[in-house]
Formats: C-alpha cells, sequence, structure tokens
C-alpha cells in the first residue's frame, strides 16, 4: 500500500509543516483526537445503532467499510494514524486513501485527499456525483468540506470524529445550507474496530508528533 502515500496531487498547495499547523489539522498524539470512546454505555449504544438506510443494504455496505479497514490495518503497519477510505463508484472500489500526516509531517494529506486524487487521475469531477465514500472515521471539518465541494454522493463512516468531526458530531458541513449541494452521512458501519484500531495506534510511542510523550504504561483497552 505504500503506492497511496505517493499518488498525484495539486502541487499548488505549500507543503506544511507540523509545528506551523494548527490542532485541528495536526493532533495524531492523542489518543482521543479521534474518537472519544468513553463517555457512557447508553451512549454507545446509541452509536452503534445503524441508520435504516445502512440497513437496506447491510452486506453491501460492510463490505466496503471491510475494504477500508483493511486499508487503515496497513496504515498502522506502517507507523500511520490509522484512518483510510475507498471510494466506490458503481459498485466497485475505484480509489483507495490512507493517512499521510505522520510520514509527510504534512497535516493536510487526510485518506480522504489521497483517495479523491487517485480519482481524479483516473476520472473526471463530475464521476464523484455519483460515488461514494466509505471511511473509518467520519471526515474532520476540512474533509468534510472539501466533500461537499467535490460534490461526492454519500459518505460512510465507521466510528464518530467527536472533537473534529464535520458530519454532524461538531458540525453538519454535510448538510448545512451552502452554495454546494449537500450529502447525506450514515456512521456506526464496524464503529468498534475502528476505534480499536486508533486506540492501537493511540498507545505506540509518536515521534512525529508535535510534542511526543512516553506512553509505556498504557494499556490497550479491550472494551468498546
Amino acid at each position: 500500500m505504500s503506492s497511496l502515500q505517493d499518488l498525484p496531487g495539486d502541487s499548488s498547495f505549500p507543503s506544511l509543516q507540523h509545528n506551523n499547523l494548527p490542532d485541528y489539522l495536526f493532533d495524531s498524539d492523542s489518543e482521543d483526537s479521534m474518537s472519544s470512546t468513553d463517555q457512557g454505555d447508553n451512549k454507545d449504544k446509541d452509536k452503534d445503532k445503524l441508520d435504516p438506510e445502512v440497513l437496506k443494504d447491510l452486506e453491501k455496505h460492510q463490505g466496503f467499510m471491510r475494504q477500508a479497514i483493511n486499508v487503515a490495518e496497513d496504515a498502522l503497519a506502517g507507523g500511520e494514524t490509522p484512518v483510510a477510505c475507498v471510494l466506490v463508484l458503481k459498485g466497485e472500489v475505484v480509489a483507495r486513501g490512507m493517512n499521510d500526516t505522520n510520514r509527510s509531517l504534512n497535516g493536510t494529506r487526510h485518506a480522504e485527499f489521497l483517495a479523491i486524487s487517485e480519482f481524479l487521475s483516473k476520472y473526471p469531477q463530475s464521476k464523484l456525483r455519483e460515488t461514494d465514500l466509505y471511511v473509518t472515521v467520519e471526515p474532520c471539518i476540512m474533509c468534510a468540506s472539501a466533500l461537499r465541494q467535490y460534490g461526492i454522493r454519500c459518505v460512510y463512516y465507521g466510528c464518530g470524529n467527536d472533537r473534529f468531526g464535520g458530519n454532524g458530531s461538531v458540525l453538519a458541513v454535510n448538510s448545512d445550507k451552502g452554495l454546494e449541494k449537500g450529502y447525506p452521512s450514515y456512521g456506526g458501519i464496524f464503529r468498534k474496530e475502528a476505534i480499536m484500531l486508533l486506540r492501537r495506534f493511540y498507545i505506540q510511542e509518536n515521534e512525529n508528533a508535535p510534542n511526543p510523550r512516553a506512553k509505556g504504561n498504557r494499556e490497550l483497552k479491550p472494551v468498546v
């Protein structure tokens, strides 16, 4: 999966270094930076409930999310924040992306941006209107806005992003009134698996974080 780290992109964007980035773009050394998971049994049970729209074709949605989970596993194995996604056009995965913020020290290289970059190397932007995104973690505000501007058809995600989520957890960028047409978003597909991937990452030492912290005494919490 190393090829995912070298996808074509827009060279007009500067390479931002992590020490110049605000926390909402680069905060990968906090075990809660992607999803808060210990806020009460009732709240967690609600998060596990899938939308009726997802339940209509659950096997299909789980199949595509499983592919995103597999890419996230590759990211974790490479020392990267385990967030990943796939883009699905006409029932087929046509692009993949994993977070690349640690390796590149560029806080804008989120999984969604890399997947879109690969997609645009094969198809015109207009095809995104027929394309669905499956991502292991709810898109952040930055990515949610980009997805809306690109015209994504629908977003399915695993666990919520309680600190930076742009699809309802913090801001509903996907559906708020705006110039661009919004898109529907559904969460909870393999939510627990997505959370466990993040936990496995955040108990590790992360030398690329702005303020690395010793984590020798941390233990993996097996219960979600």
